[in-house]
């Protein structure tokens, strides 16, 4: 029986690599959907926190949750729900990789930070590959849900792959590789793994099968594109989206302010039409996970290429500027009720 047919009769062993904010979540929907979920992670405190059901968020609200419409929901609730869930299904979690010698599926949610020079780090999803590779099996299925540039998937994970244990393997034959970027909300109770689409790529047409058998079990719909880099492209573009309309309206705020308006106002106003626009919102910079790293990604790629991305750097700038606005106007605003940003609190 090939990986697919055991992905389909709900027999694979799926082993999950990074149980943070994308592998938890994950592993519950797969876990609902019937299969045996095995979470890996080599942080030896969260994998107990998770044995014994206790959160690995300190606290914290999702604020897009305002913006919504939505009831916001403690991040560290959200936690404690999957953690529940989880508890009652075929569900283990380990810092052994062994495991994966057991394992028909192997996803990779492991973080892929930017170094402080802005490139991208890629040495966890590099490490995960090499435990892989080290542990490889014919038929073995790996998808990696890490946010990377375009390329990655091919450039780092297949070759490791393909030359496992010193033997030669064909990608497609031997073992298949895919890529489908993570979408996780955390807190948000209203878009779920369950009924987000999933966009899913693989390295061959055997491969985007095997991947699509997968997210089939676990989410309402699927996106099948062309290629690995085609869906890692699309990730990076719907953060890059976000990033650079954060900076436009962190641009008409510092634009408001100067001109003495309202900006809240204004966005108000200008959402009230139905076509055409869709509403950002000011803050004192970017957070999170995703939004300030990924699209830093694409413009290291393409810095690659001899190629400047413009739009990506300005947005930049506008939003590590934004820190130091806020900042002038909580000491703007102390000042006129008379009292000094040194003993405020």
């Amino acid at each position: 029986m090939d990986v697919i047919d055991k992905i389909r009769k709900r027999k694979a062993v799926v082993a999950i690599i990074g149980i943070g904010y994308v592998g938890l979540p994950l592993a519950s929907a797969i876990s609902k959907a019937g299969f045996r979920v095995i979470g890996i992670d080599t942080d030896s405190g969260r994998v107990q926190r998770v044995r014994d059901a206790i959160s690995n968020t300190v606290g914290g609200t999702n604020i897009s949750s305002a913006y919504t419409g939505q009831s916001p929901r403690s991040l560290q609730d959200d936690e404690m729900i999957i953690l529940r869930g989880l508890a009652e299904m075929d569900f283990s979690v380990t810092t052994e990789f062994d495991v994966l010698k057991e394992s028909d599926v192997a996803i990779i949610c492991v973080p892929t930070p930017l170094s402080k020079t802005k490139d991208p780090d890629l040495s966890h999803v590099v490490k995960v590959a090499d435990e892989i590779a080290d542990r490889f099996h014919t038929g073995m299925l790996v998808v990696l849900e890490s946010t990377t540039y375009p390329g990655s998937t091919e450039e780092v994970i297949l070759p490791k792959l393909s030359d496992a244990k010193g033997q030669q393997r064909v990608v497609g034959r031997d073992f298949f590789l895919g890529f489908s970027p993570e979408r996780i909300d955390p807190g948000r109770n209203d878009w779920t793994i369950a009924n987000t689409p999933k966009v899913v790529g693989g390295v061959t047409s055997r491969c985007l099968e095997a991947v699509e058998s997968l997210y089939e079990s676990v989410t309402d719909q699927v996106v099948p594109v062309s290629s690995p880099a085609v869906a890692e492209m699309a990730k990076l573009l719907e953060n890059t989206f976000r990033a650079t309309n954060i900076a436009l309206v962190n641009e008409i705020s510092l634009m408001c302010d100067r001109l003495g308006i309202d900006v809240w106002e204004v966005i108000d106003a200008a959402k009230t039409k139905p076509f055409g626009f869709m509403p950002f919102y000011p803050g004192p910079g970017l957070g999170g996970h995703c939004i300030p790293v990924d699209p830093q990604f694409l413009a290291w790629k393409l810095k690659e290429l001899n190629y400047d991305a413009r739009f990506i750097r300005l947005a930049t700038e506008i939003n590590m500027e934004m820190p130091n606005h806020v900042l002038r106007k909580v000491d703007e605003t102390l000042r006129q009720a008379g009292k000094s940003l040194v003993n405020a609190n």
